[in-house]
């Protein structure tokens, strides 16, 4: 018989016998005979491992096996996850043709820049560091990148931000045009910017050089405009820019401001009124106290309730919305308590002082027994409710109880003065409620500082300043997009609930409530905070593989975990290779 030639090959045959089910793996040669394909076994492997047998399927197959701890190396291995949810974000939102519509280096620097401050924030120093650390220089296709690279992209950016801030009004101001605005402080290094001087410090860092911006939302929070003011420039100094940007810039004539009660002195007010522009603020508390003793204000309105509208010819033309929180007016009778027992624990040891039979003030004049009662007098910034009696050799101090009490009266009372008609505002609770809505514009500078890092503030120019102003405010509006896409999986009250009385606090929901009790969502992972889950993304990485001693390379992501999966899909994010 002539010698059969033809591959061999594995076989898997069942047979089926008594409800069950025989297989076996067997060595084949097919060979034709007559016109006709037959099989010859040459050999039974079923007693191998399965994954023998596969190894021998590939071998036949003309496939080579390797050792993979000797031919299977990963070259690098870079942070992915993170980058790949932010850029896909950063491109949902359009931002890349807000900034330029022609792919250029500057704008994928810029972009850069704004990925990194959400991704690890740092210096622009830092930030040239921390690019090859991430697939982030990749899928920008970025190449080496200097500081003298970041800081001719910020150069190159300020010029667009006239055209960028107009464009993100378009989308988000249009209609009602109520825009959230407030003011905030960063400190500064060096002593070389002209806009870098000492006032007021929102950042709790007192007697350092700073510089003020203040930033212009949509009533949801989005981040509109940002605009860079010397550190000694006082709120409402900064608002009439803003309103013109708004209102000249941006188109948008019928604008409505809500700003806090710092922000709208007397004259703004009255200049926002001739130019028809309305606004909702605040009254201060010595403005509040007039009302009072014009008797425009009766306190005894609350005994009831908690919310009241009243006129006064102290504001003609605006509807003057009076709230008391009982919660706010328990808490301050405590706290004023606690500190005026505080100062009477001081004064009394000066007393002892001078009336003690050892006292270091005995017999002393009524100078240095004042100097000395200065010292402890507004510790506690309770001074005015403190009357003192000082003489040579006599100190003696008592309560104002009058004015305690006067002060007390108002305690938890706030009045929100509005010039919006019932047809924008329809009642006392949407004034309210729209006034409220500036916790939004505190969030964004909260996220600005901590997570994006606006300060402390390295640059000395300007230009730069104004530039890296304009890049936080960027990352924050698609860090606001982040966050919203990402709310069923941090500890963020995804449906808050809106008490009927909306001078009451606003309560976290029950789903939101187990959440943070559990430390778990709805759907069985762990609850994070913005950051973590930035970070947990991050573990998902893009590898770089190579064959033994080949130049040929290939990229591999890890495998998303359950979370990570979750995660791209809220964002709408599919990964790539």
């Amino acid at each position: 018989m002539a010698k059969r030639r033809g591959r061999v090959h594995v076989a898997i045959t069942r047979r089926h016998y008594k409800g069950k089910t025989y297989e076996a793996a067997l060595l084949r040669r097919s060979y034709r005979e007559g016109g006709k394909v037959k099989n010859e076994t040459l050999g039974n492997i079923s007693s191998l491992a399965p994954g023998e047998i596969e190894g021998i399927r590939a071998v036949l197959a003309g496939r080579e096996l390797v050792d993979l701890d000797d031919a299977l190396s990963i070259e690098r291995s870079l942070p992915h996850g993170h980058v790949a949810a932010v850029l896909g974000v950063l491109r949902g939102l359009d931002l890349e043709r807000l900034l330029s519509r022609e792919r250029c280096r500057e704008r994928d620097l810029v972009v850069a820049m704004v990925a990194q401050a959400l991704i690890g924030a740092g210096s622009k120093l830092s930030v040239t560091r921390r690019l090859p650390k991430t697939t982030l220089a990749d899928e920008l296709s970025l190449g080496e990148v200097s500081e003298a690279d970041l800081l001719a992209a910020m150069d190159w950016l300020l010029p667009r931000q006239e055209r960028i801030e107009k464009a993100l009004a378009k989308r988000h101001l249009e209609g009602a045009g109520f825009m959230l605005y407030d003011l905030s402080s960063s400190y500064v290094e060096g002593r070389k910017c002209p806009l870098a001087v000492r006032g007021y410090s929102r950042d709790g860092k007192q007697g350092t050089a700073q510089i003020n911006y203040g930033l212009t939302c949509s009533p949801e929070g989005r981040p509109v405009a940002i605009g860079v003011h010397a550190g000694n420039v006082t709120d409402q100094q900064t608002l009439p820019g803003a309103v013109a940007a708004v209102r000249e810039r941006f188109g948008i004539e019928d604008v409505v401001v809500v700003g806090d009660r710092g922000m709208l002195t007397k004259a703004h007010a009255g200049a926002l009124t001739e130019a028809g522009v309305d606004f909702v603020s605040a009254l201060k508390s010595a403005q509040i106290r007039a009302l009072v003793e014009a008797g425009d204000l009766q306190l005894s309105l609350f005994d009831e309730r908690n919310l009241a509208e009243i006129q006064s010819e102290q504001f003609p033309g605006e509807r003057l919305v009076v709230c008391r929180n009982p919660a706010v007016a328990a808490e301050r009778k405590r706290k004023r308590s606690e500190l005026l027992a505080a100062t009477e624990v001081e004064l009394a040891k000066v007393r002892s002082m001078v009336e003690g039979p050892r006292g270091t003030l005995r017999a002393a004049d009524a100078g240095k027994i004042g100097t000395r009662a200065g010292k402890v007098i507004n510790r506690f910034k309770v001074a005015k409710h403190f009357e003192l009696q000082i003489a040579d050799g006599a100190f003696s101090f008592k309560r104002k109880d009058k004015q305690i009490t006067a002060e007390a009266s108002l305690d938890g009372l706030y009045v929100i003065r509005t010039t919006c008609a019932q047809a924008k505002l329809p009642s006392s609770a949407s004034v309210v409620r729209t006034y409220k809505q500036l916790k939004m514009a505190e969030r964004a500078f909260r996220t600005m500082k901590d997570l994006i890092e606006i300060r402390p503030i390295h640059h000395h120019l300007e230009d730069r300043v104004r530039a890296h102003a304009l890049l936080c405010m960027l990352a924050y509006y698609v860090a606001f997009e982040l966050h919203v896409r990402l709310a069923p999986l941090l500890f963020t009250d995804e449906e808050p609930l809106s008490p009927l009385d909306p001078v009451l606090p606003a309560k976290r929901s029950a789903s939101a409530k187990a959440k943070a009790g559990s430390a778990e969502t709805t759907d069985g992972f762990a609850a994070h905070s913005f950051d973590d889950l930035l970070a947990e993304l991050g573990t998902l990485c893009r590898n770089e593989v190579r064959f033994g001693a080949t130049t040929n390379t290939f990229t591999h992501l890890t495998k998303p975990t359950d979370l990570q999966a979750r995660a791209f899909e809220l964002l709408d994010v599919k990964l790539g290779t």
